[in-house]
């Protein structure tokens, strides 16, 4: 019997639930080496919706998310938190390091493996934002390690070296500490790289746990074109540094617009069993 190793067993607290927040970008210019790369661009990442960006390499999509993670510095343009009547809403700029921390993650592709530590430990690096001094960890920072733990499948590693994972599992301890750091939004860039497909599958579910079981905002870039449309709820086709087309799936991954952005033939249909979209796109040997 298939058991998936993401799912919450009653060895894992459920965690508290991150507060709502949502994410703005607002007319955002973005620059590498002095050359334009993201002109003017708006997006808003709601609370309870998942916002995947997607577009052929170089179109922005990546950039656009490290600058919402304030990884990237903004040319033009800012990026405020907070919709809710109870929390205003506010420029990310004017917050600290620690508080904006505590409300924005970010899971990027290009975190090393440390060495000498186990994956417990790497899971709590995403508890320093509410570390105070040299204070050891509360028991609200051990129920989040041990959660995010048991819903990303990798509690079973918890004492083993990270140096002897593969790739895979490494990128499941980095979402794992990226979930124990307990945030309102969530950004997340190719999550599902170097994952097999079982584990790809069991990510954009957990993905789908966060936005309609805890509220979460979640932003995410994908490659593929079907991902993208299994877990967005909102879907943003970037090209050359502009939004394209944004909307629901159905609406933006249509034949005319991927062929537009991609340079590449394509049929789009509706899978009659299961309701998702289907992209098949049309090379020069059709089977």
């Amino acid at each position: 019997m298939f058991t998936s190793p993401f799912r919450r067993t009653g060895h894992a607290p459920a965690g508290p639930a991150a507060p709502a927040t949502a994410l703005h970008g607002h007319d955002l210019v973005l620059r590498y080496g002095g050359e334009p790369v993201v002109h003017g661009v708006s997006l808003t990442l709601e609370p309870g919706r998942a916002t995947a960006l997607v577009g052929p390499n170089g179109s922005g999509k990546s950039t656009l998310l490290r600058a919402l993670s304030r990884l990237h510095r903004t040319d033009a343009g800012r990026i405020t938190l907070g919709a809710a009547a109870e929390r205003p809403e506010r420029d990310a700029a004017l917050l600290s390091s620690r508080e904006f921390a505590r409300e924005v993650t970010l899971f990027s592709q290009s975190r090393p493996a440390p060495q000498g530590l186990t994956v417990a430990e790497v899971v709590a690096f995403g508890r320093h934002p509410y570390r105070r001094g040299f204070a050891g960890p509360t028991a609200e920072d051990r129920d989040a390690v041990e959660h995010a733990m048991g819903v990303t499948g990798v509690r079973d590693m918890a004492t083993r070296p990270v140096g002897e994972l593969s790739g895979g599992e490494m990128q499941r301890v980095w979402l794992a500490a990226c979930l124990a750091q307990h945030t309102g939004v969530v950004l997340l860039d190719e999550p599902t790289n170097h994952l097999d497909l079982r584990y790809q599958i069991e990510t954009l579910d957990l993905v789908r746990d966060l936005v309609e079981e805890h509220g979460i905002a979640v932003g995410i870039v994908l490659h593929d074109l079907d991902q993208a449309a299994r877990v967005a709820d909102t879907l943003v086709l970037m090209r050359s540094g502009r939004i394209h087309a944004a909307g629901a799936p159905a609406d933006v991954l249509t034949a005319h617009h991927i062929a537009e952005v991609y340079d590449i033939r394509v049929e789009v249909s509706t899978d009659p069993r299961t309701g998702r979209l289907r992209i098949d796109p049309i090379g020069r040997h059709p089977a």
